[in-house]
């Protein structure tokens, strides 16, 4: 029958196009032609053709004038209506759909008041749209029409999602999810799990929002269609979990979609507006700016105000980003900000920070704290990161009058309920990434502490927000069984595709093939809900005090690019300014690279190690390379200075030293006890020249060791023998993805074994060492946060890891590691056994530059 393609339309719109072309080929009566006509016009909207869908709805009218039936020319008129709102023929498209409003009655007008509705939502009149749309529900809940009663409670939960009321917001969902299930409307059904993902969003919980948006976009693709909305909706939810790049990628990759196809011209606005906002969070003001001005002459054309305010904040913003500052900016701001409130757009608090920041600049304090005081305000039940903005709000106001406790305590409340948003959170890159949000809030604590030279609360400040991703409980996936099969046919992918140029069409296949499970691995990661309720135990000053005994601790903390040196050392802590960070990182930049020429064997030109490691020392530690006393240190590096050989400072030379990636992961690291029984595990990977003399001279130390390499070094088979291990020594060839720190991995006889594998673990072996690669190093992320092999195995139970930060000379690495073994068997820890086997590495240039390479991470 021809009212089914109607229903066809919205689910499965290149059926229905086809099918109404069929039946329009047949020369029908009126009646029928003006609805193939409608649910071809249908259709062709729901695919971005907005000018054809437009046409065939006008035919469809005009047929249905012809038709003599009322019915048929008001649900013509109104689809019309509807589709020139979405066309930003706002004005026009309202007056057709007054018309047929006025003209209907019963079930049918709430069909129609539904399309009004959806063109006032365009519009942003939300409460207008929110009375339509009670009345539309309560008319087609009483006729029975399910498949129109699922469409208006989606559309009033989207309403109610935008006014902040996702409770009312789930409850319509979930509704119209049952029954357009029964009614078998893909693309709604898929549309609506869309929306839910949106709610889970506003609540925070990031996981669910990937699953519900990651779950929609697959349905979307097997019913052919491109959806714009969910390019949207995914680029909020990637900024908030901190995936910037991703989110800029989706944004770059919808808008050039747009271009080609065309589409929407509001969703284009809407799609602008979202790639503004990306782009601005990127740091890329200039392009922020170009794309909210495209967005902002958009809306405003089409008489959309919510949006076009919101696209004028998002320039101004750019402004500022770009070093805009002065009187007349701040006017615009306080101006916009205020018409925010006015629309209760939800970037209003942020529009009023932004406000009080510039008046701050100019001097003009008490605008700061009017509008700083608006920022400081969220309305009950807002999600973390409002809340935290909000405190953020409340902190500099706090700090231009003065009132340092009110800061401290905005701050320390701020960290606490981003606590809150990073444990709603099961993948440990996530975490790590949420830590951004409370770089600002960890900053005014830490210049403060500074400014009054008071080591002891910089110290306490620093370990609130420092490694706090690594704090916390980690969530398994040892049950995930589909995790499991991409993780090894990612590892059959990779290992075939070494054997094959890329240049060939079996290589890019191959490549391709890599690229689609390293995606599917981590998006299934980034899904895992949350599962711990604590952020961890918090760094307690006198505990640290009772545990070092004769240690050292260096935390090492960076204020506005200025290098501080906290040192705790006989019950004292004293501060020492070192110099820029930027300065440190260039030298470790230049030791990283004299180690690596050295490594390979090439003669020794230019300045000596000693030579680097003064400059080094001097870069780092400064005036704190005096204060260290004599027994062993404990190095807390900020994120950027993660990658340093440390024992090529003079001053740690013939140190035992250990690294941790804050003071509190040391505690935890020397808190933990060996496992009762002493199982080791000695692995050999592929294409390894030491390995077959590192490994025999290791198992006749360990007779009773679980030995595999020669093909018997595969991914589940290293697992089993790593957990719970209390040893375990791992010579293979590893590789450092800065891209995607998660997928590091060591080569094993069946492929990589990623970070990802390395979460499976239930105990994480008491002690590790990693022989033959730069597995010490990983990628900064997030506030100060670090992602990479060694950094994933701390929270797993590992106690000490011993690692390189640069490529190391296999043959030289051999003795090395026999003298650490050698320490370690009497019985020393992995800092004490790898300063025993430094000391006698000799004069030989490639040995020492192989020994300094090494660090221990933990104790």
């Amino acid at each position: 029958m021809p009212e089914q393609l109607l229903t066809l339309a919205l689910a499965r719109p290149h059926e229905a196009i086809a099918g109404a072309q069929r039946l329009l080929a047949t020369d029908p009566p009126v009646l029928d032609a003006s609805i193939a006509r409608q649910a071809s016009g249908i259709g062709l909207r729901q695919l971005g053709d907005i000018g054809g869908a437009i046409r065939e709805l006008r035919l469809s009218l005009r047929l249905a004038e012809q038709s003599g039936s009322g019915q048929r020319e008001l649900d013509a008129l109104a689809t019309l209506g509807a589709t020139l709102g979405r066309a930003g023929q706002g004005k026009q498209g309202l007056a057709c759909l007054d018309r047929a409003v006025a003209g209907s009655t019963g079930a049918f007008a709430g069909r129609v008041l539904i399309r009004r509705a959806d063109v006032l939502l365009v519009l942003g009149r939300h409460q207008e749209a929110l009375e339509d749309l009670r009345n539309a529900v309560s008319r087609l809940r009483r006729a029975g029409d399910q498949v129109w009663e699922a469409r208006s409670r989606n559309y009033r939960g989207f309403v109610y999602l935008t006014l902040g009321r996702t409770r009312q917001a789930d409850a319509d969902f979930a509704v119209a999810e049952r029954l357009y299930a029964a009614s078998s409307q893909a693309f709604e059904s898929a549309e609506v799990g869309q929306n839910r993902g949106l709610v889970a969003f506003a609540r925070g919980d990031l996981p669910l929002a990937l699953e519900y948006l990651g779950t929609a976009g697959q349905r979307f693709e097997a019913l052919g269609v491109v959806w714009p909305e969910l390019a949207i909706d995914r680029c909020g939810v990637l900024l908030a979990a901190g995936l910037i790049g991703e989110a800029r990628d989706e944004a770059d990759r919808a808008v050039a979609q747009m271009d080609k196809d065309g589409g929407q011209p509001t969703k284009r606005a809407e799609l602008l507006f979202a790639a503004a906002t990306v782009a601005l969070v990127s740091a890329d003001p200039v392009t922020a700016r170009e794309r909210a001005e495209e967005a902002r002459r958009l809306f405003s054309a089409q008489r959309r105000p919510w949006w076009s305010a919101r696209a004028t904040m998002v320039q101004l913003e750019a402004r500022h980003q770009a070093g805009g500052q002065g009187p007349q900016l701040l006017r615009r701001v306080i101006e916009t900000a205020a018409r925010l409130d006015q629309l209760g757009a939800a970037e209003a608090p942020a529009a009023h920070l932004l406000a009080g920041r510039i008046a701050l600049a100019e001097g003009r304090r008490v605008t700061a704290d009017r509008e700083l005081e608006r920022a400081s305000q969220y309305r009950r039940g807002a999600p973390p990161l409002a809340r935290a903005l909000a405190l953020l709000g409340k902190a500099l106001r706090s700090e231009a009058r003065g009132d340092v406790s009110g800061m401290l305590a905005a701050c320390a409340r701020g960290l606490d309920v981003l606590d809150e948003h990073r444990l709603m959170m099961g993948a440990t890159e996530l975490r790590a990434r949420a830590t951004a949000h409370g770089a600002e809030l960890a900053s005014l604590a830490l210049r403060d502490a500074v400014r009054r030279n008071d080591p002891r609360r910089l110290l306490l400040s620093s370990e609130r927000w420092r490694a706090t991703a690594l704090a916390a409980e980690p969530v398994r996936t040892l049950g995930d069984s589909e995790l499991v099969a991409d993780l090894a046919a990612l590892r059959e992918v990779v290992r075939r595709s070494e054997r094959l140029p890329l240049d060939t069409p079996a290589g890019q296949a191959l490549e391709r093939d890599r690229r689609r499970l390293e995606h599917a691995v981590r998006s299934r990661t980034l899904e895992a809900p949350g599962g711990s309720s604590s952020a961890g135990e918090r760094f307690d000053l006198d505990q640290l005090r009772a545990e070092q005994r004769e240690t050292t601790l260096v935390e090492m903390v960076e204020v506005d690019d200025i290098l501080h040196a906290i040192v705790v050392r006989d019950g004292r802590i004293r501060l020492h300014t070192v110099g820029p960070l930027s300065a440190a990182s260039f030298e470790v930049e230049r030791a990283r690279f004299r180690l690596r020429w050295l490594a390979r064997g090439r003669p020794p030109t230019g300045p000596g190690l000693d030579v680097i490691g003064d400059r080094l020392s001097a870069a780092v530690l400064g005036d704190a390379a005096t204060d260290l006393g004599d027994g062993p240190v404990v190095i807390v590096p900020p994120g950027r200075l993660q990658a340093l050989p440390w024992h090529l400072l003079p001053p740690l030379a013939d140190r035992v030293v250990s690294v941790a990636p804050s003071a509190a992961m040391w505690m935890r690291a020397r808190r933990l006890r060996p496992p009762p029984e002493r199982k080791v595990a000695l692995v050999l990977g592929p294409g390894l020249t030491s390995g077959y003399s590192e490994i025999p001279s290791l198992v006749e130390r360990y007779p009773e060791a679980t030995v595999l390499g020669g093909g018997a070094a595969t991914a589940d088979a290293v697992l089993r023998a790593l957990d719970g291990a209390w040893l375990a020594h791992i010579a293979a060839h590893g590789t450092f993805r800065s891209d995607s720190p998660l997928f590091s991995s060591l080569q094993l006889d069946d492929g990589p074994l990623t970070v990802y594998d390395l979460e499976r673990l239930r105990q994480a072996p008491y002690q590790l060492v990693l022989s033959s690669c730069d597995s010490g190093l990983a990628q900064p992320v997030g506030a100060d946060e670090l992602l990479g092999l060694t950094s994933s195995l701390m929270p797993l139970g590992a106690a000490g890891i011993l690692a390189s930060v640069v490529p190391v000379n296999d043959r030289a690495a051999v003795p090395l590691m026999t003298a650490v073994h050698d320490r370690l068997s009497a019985g020393g820890s992995l800092a004490e056994a790898l300063a025993a086997a430094q000391a006698g590495a000799g004069d030989d240039p490639v040995a020492v530059a192989t020994a300094a390479s090494f660090v221990v991470l933990g104790m």
